[in-house]
């Protein structure tokens, strides 16, 4: 599939098959997140993927809306290091890695994780580094549902030169 075909047939899936996520599909997966722009290419993010579904159980146990991260093939949390954009920085990773997962036939759904008050216990559960922030958890697997959202219109989003 081609870029803007999964930019635009991107969406979030909430219910997934029984099905584990090859470990290859995930790696290219985190490679596409690493590749993302960054303020001044400072690159702060550290990505974990977890496929045990126990561990998987625990993070999404802790989440408020993210309870599907049990249910999916698997899960990739976005740390960041302290700097001046890292939230900037882990967003622009998690959407490469979303439009990634799109364009290898795989369903996510992005979770919050900045400024939540569950990071501290989702970082104790992978032993992240204590100056890492967690950023995001992106739920990945084979999605059972086919979502379609209403997106508004472009021409109600797009303005040129300035507001109308």
């Amino acid at each position: 599939m081609d870029a803007l075909e999964a930019l635009r047939t991107r969406r979030s899936f909430r219910v997934y098959e029984n099905k584990p996520v090859p470990n290859d599909l995930l790696e290219t997966i985190v490679d596409c997140g690493r590749l993302a722009a960054s303020a001044r290419n400072e690159q702060p993010w550290e990505f974990v993927v977890v496929t045990d579904p126990a561990l998987r159980k625990q993070i999404a146990d802790a989440t408020d809306f993210g309870k599907h991260v049990a249910l999916a093939g698997a899960c990739i949390l976005v740390f960041c290091k302290p700097s001046k954009y890292y939230l900037e920085d882990g967003c622009a990773a998690t959407q490469n890695m979303l439009v990634a997962a799109r364009a290898l036939g795989l369903g996510t759904c992005w979770i919050a994780g900045d400024k939540k008050p569950y990071g501290s216990a989702i970082s104790r559960l992978v032993r992240a580094p204590e100056d890492l922030t967690l950023v995001s958890i992106i739920a990945v697997g084979y999605g059972t549902e086919v979502p379609s959202p209403v997106k508004r219109p472009l021409g109600e989003v797009l303005h040129w030169g300035q507001f109308s």
